[in-house]
Order: C-alpha cells, then sequence, then structure tokens
C-alpha cells in the first residue's frame, strides 16, 4: 500500500510537470501572450516549487509523509480546478504558482516515501517509482492531442478527478509515524547544512531540473516554430520524451544494484550532452522524435538517482536533505525558464536559440559529477 502510495502520487506529479507545456500554445494564444511572459509563468510554478519543497522538509521528518502528500495534492487539485477559469496573464502566473507548491510538496514526500520503503536497494527503488513519473509525463499530451483534441480546459479536469483520487489513497495508506533518528532537530541542522556533498548535489540537481523542465514547458513551443503541427509536437513530447524517460528508468533499474549511482549520473551527464544539442538540430519531424526520446533517455536516471545518493548520504534528517536538494532542483527550473524566455524574446523562433541554455548545463553536470565522484573517494 505504501509502494501504491508513492507510485500514484508520483503519476500525478509527472501529469502536472507536463501540464504546462501542453496547455502553453493554447493559453498563449487565448491570452496573447509573448514567449517573455510564458517564462514568467514557469517562473511562478518554479517558485512555487522551491517554496514548498523547502519548507515541506522539516513537515515530513515531523509529522509524517501522509500529512505532506495530502496537503501537496489538495493544491494540485484546487490549483487544476481554477485554471480553466482564469482571466488573464496574473492569474495564471497565481495559480501556477499553487500548482507548483503542491507538486513540490508531493515530489518530495513521494521520494521521501520511496527511500524510507526501499532503503536496501534505494538507487533501484526510486528509479522504479520514478517510472510512474515518465509516465505520466506521457499521458497528459498524449491525451491532449489524441484523445481531447487539445481541449486543455477537459485535460484540466480529468488530471484534477485523477489527484483526487489520488488524495483517497493517500488518506486509506497507513504510513508509520515519523521515526525518531529522522526527525527535524534544529541542533542538527549545522551538520547537514555544513557538509559540501549536500551543496554538490543541490547544484547538480539544479542543472538537471532545468534541462528536462525546459524540454517539458518548451519543446512543443519549438518544435512548433519549426513548422511542425501542434498535434504532431504534442506526440513527440510524449511518446518522444516522456517514452525516453519511462524506459531509461526502467532500463536503468538492475544496473544500479551492482553499479555506485555516481557513475550512473555521470553517464547520464555525458549522453545528455550529445544528444539534448542534436535535438536542437533539426526540424525534421522524424528525426525529432529520434533525438527526443534519446535525450529522455540520458535523462531518465540523473532525478531519482541523486535523490538516492542524498538518502545514502544522510541517514538523519533524510526528509529536510532530500527537501533542500530538490528546492536546489527547482530552482535550476526557475532560472532556466527566465533565461530561455529572455533570450527568446518576442520571437518564437528565437526558442531553438535560447535552448542552448539545456547542452550548456548538460556539460557543467559533467564536471560536477566528477567533483563528487573524487570527494567519495
Amino acid at each position: 500500500m505504501l509502494i501504491l502510495a508513492a507510485v500514484v502520487a508520483i503519476f500525478v506529479y509527472g501529469m502536472i510537470a507536463a501540464m504546462l507545456g501542453t496547455i502553453l500554445p493554447d493559453l498563449s494564444s487565448r491570452f496573447h501572450l509573448t514567449p517573455r511572459q510564458n517564462g514568467t509563468i514557469a517562473l511562478a510554478q518554479a517558485l512555487g516549487l522551491m517554496v514548498a519543497s523547502l519548507g515541506v522538509g522539516p513537515l515530513l521528518d515531523d509529522f509524517g509523509k501522509k500529512v505532506g502528500l495530502m496537503l501537496g495534492l489538495g493544491l494540485i487539485f484546487l490549483a487544476l480546478l481554477a485554471i480553466p477559469r482564469s482571466t488573464g496573464f496574473r492569474s495564471i502566473v497565481l495559480l501556477l504558482f499553487l500548482l507548483g507548491m503542491g507538486g513540490g510538496i508531493v515530489v518530495t514526500g513521494a521520494n521521501a516515501l520511496t527511500s524510507d520503503v526501499g532503503e536496501a536497494h534505494r538507487a533501484t527503488a526510486l528509479n522504479l517509482v520514478n517510472i510512474f513519473f515518465g509516465l505520466g509525463g506521457l499521458a497528459t499530451p498524449f491525451i491532449s492531442a489524441n484523445l481531447f483534441n487539445r481541449n486543455w480546459v477537459r485535460l484540466c479536469y480529468t488530471v484534477a478527478g485523477l489527484t483526487l483520487v489520488t488524495l483517497a489513497i493517500q488518506a486509506a495508506a497507513h504510513m508509520p509515524p515519523p521515526a525518531g533518528a529522522g526527525r527535524f532537530i534544529l541542533a542538527d541542522a549545522g551538520p547537514v547544512l555544513g557538509r559540501p556533498i549536500l551543496f554538490l548535489l543541490g547544484l547538480l540537481l539544479f542543472l538537471y531540473v532545468g534541462c528536462e523542465v525546459g524540454v517539458w514547458n518548451w519543446l512543443v513551443r519549438h518544435l512548433i516554430a519549426q513548422g511542425i503541427p501542434e498535434t504532431r509536437a504534442l506526440n513527440i513530447l510524449s511518446l518522444g520524451f516522456a517514452l525516453g524517460l519511462l524506459i531509461g528508468r526502467v532500463g536503468v533499474s538492475p544496473i544500479l544494484i551492482s553499479v555506485p549511482p555516481v557513475y550512473v549520473t555521470l553517464a547520464a551527464s555525458v549522453a545528455m550532452t550529445v544528444t539534448t544539442f542534436l535535438m536542437l538540430r533539426t526540424n525534421n519531424p522524424g528525426a525529432a522524435a529520434v533525438l527526443v526520446f534519446l535525450a529522455g533517455l540520458s535523462m531518465a536516471p540523473v532525478f531519482p538517482t541523486t535523490l538516492a545518493i542524498v538518502a545514502d548520504a544522510f541517514p538523519r534528517m533524510t526528509g529536510t536533505a532530500i527537501g533542500i536538494v530538490i528546492t536546489c532542483g527547482w530552482a535550476g527550473l526557475a532560472v532556466s525558464s527566465h533565461i530561455i524566455g529572455a533570450i527568446a524574446g518576442g520571437d518564437p523562433k528565437r526558442i531553438r536559440t535560447a535552448l542552448l541554455v539545456i547542452p550548456a548545463s548538460s556539460v557543467l553536470m559533467v564536471v560536477l559529477n566528477l567533483g563528487i565522484l573524487a570527494m567519495a573517494r
């Protein structure tokens, strides 16, 4: 039941992670939004993720994962109900901030719960559970393009309904109370915050999340600007990128049983550098689909495997440590979205140039992984 609770929560988070990129073309058309305003909307969601992830760690350590998961899912449900009633740019910014807060709480709580349940093979367990993030990310643009004919209002209400079902599952699950060893103790915060590996891992996730969410939020608009029809672009996002994330996490899980996690994140960073650069160099739909899939495959193990490294390094105050590192990740989302939107300005055709932020960040991830590996040795 605990694994089911974590799985459905991660699935919902995957759906809302792909939500903005899926509905953004229609929102932009309806409210005449510029790429710069798109960047501000993505920034608002990132700030919500950051605020929630930073604040929820002590809550999880003191009151347990159930409280956090139910709170986060409740915020997601309310935001999804309200987005179709938005009246313009300002209301969208506010609601995406609320959606981000709910998502930040859910992803931190679900990964912390998985870390507790799968302690013996933590990296493998986290990658397996996060398969459902890829499945959720695949579902949102696929449903929008193929079942709802890009009806974004119906999409929001459908995901809200699934969120309500997930909330009921969390309520029914019997989650153990927080263990004394894992509780947030202010006197122990100094040693946790003072360990350099925490900040190296945080910076790694800062760069990675900026890359991944850059694809979720901007790929469809980039492909449309290259002359690819919107329905085809949405299918490339779902059956390309999201499917790559899903298959990659399935494939890497048995590898992590015998290979140290930091070697996996290093190899993934190298592959990301190559695949994301090539992904931005083509305007052919078939080649774009293949390269986007390979980019998703490359990115797949980074997020959950990094969290496994964090949990292994911080057996005390694990929720707090995971929350800090995830918050660094959302900071990367905020910065990359702002940079991408600013570079693109008011011209959708410049999104391709702006998205070169992704392979550049991947190069820095390679350097960081080498530093983490040296520290581990």
